[in-house]
């Protein structure tokens, strides 16, 4: 049988014992919101059927249809196979869109909010012998004031906002695990004190074994008897190897409790903000990465294979940047992976527009999905930093509420206090590490005027004065005392199909045209004495909007070589 994505979803957290639910599903449309009180939970059949992890908009799915689908159910059977059925079975979902309630053989077994973050529920208690039936509901409304991201509030894609993405859109899967087993476990890396330190929540009592490996060679080992709960160990490192920019030097972490088994890996990298640069592993480093939209054009939300994954980021490496923002999107975690192995910087956001920062009541769920994407993500080395909330316009002539941006801010910097945060990348700016600028000012002599400026004060000064939609707000942070990343610039409109696709400024007429913007814009915050990074956008095309270096098929618009050559200019 053909399974889709047929790769274990989660490489950091890995057991032999489980199953990959992919393929087909029973599949129904539920127009009138009426399912619940029609109990399709107990039905055993849906209407039509669909391939899963794709949403039914794409062409990968088998529905393809692009209108609203405000709430969609899925049906699948299954079995648990004869050599787990003493263990506990744990029902693990990558990601669905927006609102999910969960069925085990017509009782509900859990309700997730959230459309981009990843959920899972021991089942064992609702299992029968023999065939079982997982039921989900869906629901999702995009022309409500959730998170959606780049998904489209109109029935056609519009300039940048596209296809929308309905239900389940990440691998379903089965772990099967004994009674007394790891529930979640996190890294702490110490370069300084060459060791990591091991939080691990575990469900019963068991002795504890892990072991930290380095090209097969042992590195480390800690060994105790644990007790349910929070524990944390210490274990010293016999060598260091740091993952750097391109050298993704991976630590292999065999971890035992019990019966229990995983396959893991940490990274060994400290990431900072200081002295208004950026610093990776105490050595200062200019950030020149790319924004990276996470949209396919058969998958849209969803990669097809695994090598869509990684072609990406070979992609990117290839044209000279050395990281992504990972833009309006909660990434799988098989593409963090591949950013782990690559040495590829990243941030960590997730698809907050459409979300109305003014309300305060929208506040809970936007916190509660925000909260389960740093911490599913914790332990990858390539997440350099956290970005929760990009332009937070405001809504109707009412300004967002400061304090919903500083909440946003604290409470990742109370999560996580190994890595920098931009509390608001973009726009109307409270609390951040980092001062955070976007600029599609296209003309040389006026972006040279901002960012060649000798002092803090008169790039800031400057930039007011072209950008006063946004720049009456931006004071509220000490911008004088802040590391400047300029994190979404160009968007040069290069329409390849000449089907007038959408994009920033005037598209350059000649090739020529557009390597010379390229060059000047991008040299010109090489060179800034204030700016420690960039972001172009984009890296591909996206449905409508043409301003990416590849299409959207992903084949290369320009000479790679020489956008790699400016991409990769050293200040004289």
């Amino acid at each position: 049988m053909n399974i889709p994505r047929p790769e274990h979803p989660n490489p950091q957290f890995e057991r032999k014992s489980w199953l990959n639910l992919n393929g087909e599903w029973y599949f129904e449309e539920d127009t009138g919101e009426s399912g619940i009180d029609r109990k399709f939970y107990e039905r055993e059949e849906l209407n039509s059927k669909i391939t899963v992890p794709f949403c039914p908009e794409s062409e990968l799915s088998g529905i393809g249809k692009k209108d609203f689908m405000r709430c969609v159910w899925y049906i699948k059977r299954f079995t648990v196979p004869s050599e787990y059925k003493d263990k506990n079975v744990i029902l693990h979902f990558g990601a669905i869109d927006y609102e999910s309630l969960i069925y085990i053989n017509g009782k509900q077994a859990c309700r997730h909010v959230g459309g981009y973050t990843s959920f899972s529920v021991d089942i064992t208690k609702y299992l029968n012998d023999g065939e079982n039936r997982i039921t989900v509901c869906a629901k999702d409304d995009c022309r409500s004031f959730i998170a959606k991201g780049k998904q489209s509030s109109y029935y056609y894609s519009h300039d940048c906002d596209y296809t929308r993405t309905t239900g389940i859109w990440q691998t379903v899967w089965l772990e099967f695990v004994p009674k007394s087993y790891i529930k979640s476990i996190k890294y702490f890396p110490s370069i300084e004190q060459k060791n990591i330190v091991l939080e691990i929540n575990a469900v019963g009592n068991a002795d504890f074994t892990a072991v930290a490996s380095y090209n097969g060679k042992e590195m480390g080992r800690v060994s105790v008897e644990l007790k349910e709960g929070v524990t944390s160990l210490t274990m010293n490192l016999s060598e260091l190897y740091l993952w750097e920019v391109g050298e993704g030097r991976l630590y292999d972490l065999d971890i035992t409790y019990g019966e229990d088994k995983i396959s893991s890996y940490f990274g060994m990298r400290n990431t900072k903000f200081a002295n208004k640069r950026y610093y990776l592993n105490d050595k200062e480093t200019f950030l020149v990465t790319v924004l990276d939209q996470g949209f396919y054009k058969k998958g849209i939300y969803t990669a097809e294979t695994e090598q869509e994954l990684y072609r990406d980021i070979d992609l990117s490496m290839a044209a000279g940047f050395n990281g992504a923002r990972l833009h309006q999107k909660i990434f799988e975690k098989r593409f963090l992976y591949h950013c782990d192995k690559k040495g590829y910087m990243v941030f960590g956001e997730i698809g907050n527009w459409g979300l109305d920062c003014s309300d305060m009541s929208l506040l809970p769920a936007f916190i509660n999905e925000w909260t389960e994407e740093i911490e599913r993500d914790f332990n990858h080395p390539s997440i350099i930093g956290w970005c929760p909330l990009n332009e937070t316009w405001d809504v109707h002539g009412r300004h967002q509420n400061d304090d919903f941006i500083r909440i946003a801010y604290n409470i990742t910097k109370a999560i996580d206090k190994t890595r920098p945060c931009v509390g608001t990348s973009g726009n109307y700016q409270v609390a951040s590490d980092i001062y955070d600028i976007h600029d599609y000012i296209q003309e040389k002599e006026q972006f040279e005027n901002i960012y060649l400026s000798k002092t803090v004060e008169e790039l800031c000064e400057n930039y007011d004065k072209t950008h006063e939609a946004v720049s009456k707000y931006q004071r509220s942070l000490d911008y004088k005392e802040l590391p400047i990343f300029v994190s979404e610039y160009g968007g040069i409109r290069w329409d390849l199909d000449g089907v007038g696709g959408w994009g920033y400024g005037n598209g350059p007429k000649t090739e020529e045209e557009f390597f010379e913007r390229y060059e000047y814009l991008t040299k010109a915050l090489i060179e800034s004495p204030h700016v420690c990074g960039l972001c172009y956008t984009q890296l591909y095309d996206v449905e409508q909007e043409v301003n990416g270096l590849y299409t959207y098929e992903r084949k290369p618009k320009f000479d790679m070589e020489k956008i790699k050559k400016i991409n990769q200019y050293k200040k004289v």
